[in-house]
């Protein structure tokens, strides 16, 4: 080969998911070489920079379906839903077991922004008042949660909702009822459930019952009687447990978490 010849062995790889190379084997002068290997650059640069984007990373896939699961969730519920829980307060393992049901707490769901939350909850505690649907489900056992709705459309159309709704603001500020008296004076959860629901279009998300029929056999129930009534306790007081509105035929579940 003469001295201002050079011998050129390149293998060039193109693309990130297809292997295809080009080899090449010339013989150039050296004038020649210093344009050879710019033109060589300028096609690797042009070929790369023409490779199809890289896919999301898995953060940005995470962050996506996480904000499209909770438009989906926050999507699905209605006004008027009925919320469930196992409270914390010091009244709920004797209603847990006098009336043999996980929960002892509930709650009607309207949409209502309160900060960052777009939903939530009517509830009575002392007094009846609207708690965000987060903190609502913070302060559940294990935060666990059912909500329920009443299932036929005929029975509560969505024009009724908002009638639904100012029957259940009347609540508002009232004494939470610790002896769980059937008036309206004061209010206690599945009361204030059971009866706004009744006073729209007397409709019965559950049915009613007589103290005496709750089994009071517990120690932790009869201590709480004891505590609310002394010795003379009301059991032909009506009464409507959180358990028999959640039992209620006329409710399917729309949640559970």
């Amino acid at each position: 080969m003469p001295d201002n010849l050079y011998g050129k062995h390149l293998v060039v790889r193109i693309g990130n998911k297809c292997n295809f190379y080009f080899c090449f084997n010339i013989s150039i002068t050296k004038k020649e070489m210093k344009k050879f290997n710019y033109i060589v650059f300028a096609a690797v640069i042009i070929v790369a920079c023409g490779q199809e984007e890289m896919p999301p990373s898995n953060t940005d896939n995470t962050q996506a379906e996480a904000k499209s699961i909770t438009v989906q969730t926050v999507n699905k519920y209605r006004d008027g839903d009925i919320i469930f829980q196992t409270s914390g307060s010091g009244q709920s393992k004797a209603i847990q077991l006098a009336t043999h049901s996980e929960y002892s707490h509930c709650g009607l769901m309207f949409k209502r922004k309160n900060g960052k939350d777009e939903w939530s909850v009517l509830e009575a505690i002392q007094p009846v008042k609207w708690t965000p649907l987060s903190e609502w489900i913070a302060r559940g056992d294990d935060q666990h949660y059912v909500i329920k709705r009443v299932i036929t459309d005929s029975i509560i159309p969505d024009k009724s909702l908002q009638e639904l709704r100012k029957i259940a603001e009347q609540y508002l500020g009232k004494d939470y009822d610790l002896l769980f008296d059937w008036s309206d004076e004061k209010i206690y959860c599945s009361e204030l459930v059971w009866k706004s629901y009744y006073n729209l279009n007397k409709t019965k998300v559950g049915e009613p019952q007589q103290l005496s029929e709750f089994d009071l056999s517990n120690p932790v129930v009869r201590q709480k009687m004891k505590e609310r009534y002394g010795s003379q306790v009301p059991l032909q007081e009506t009464v409507i447990s959180p358990a028999a509105i959640f039992d209620s035929e006329l409710l399917e579940t729309i949640e559970s978490k």
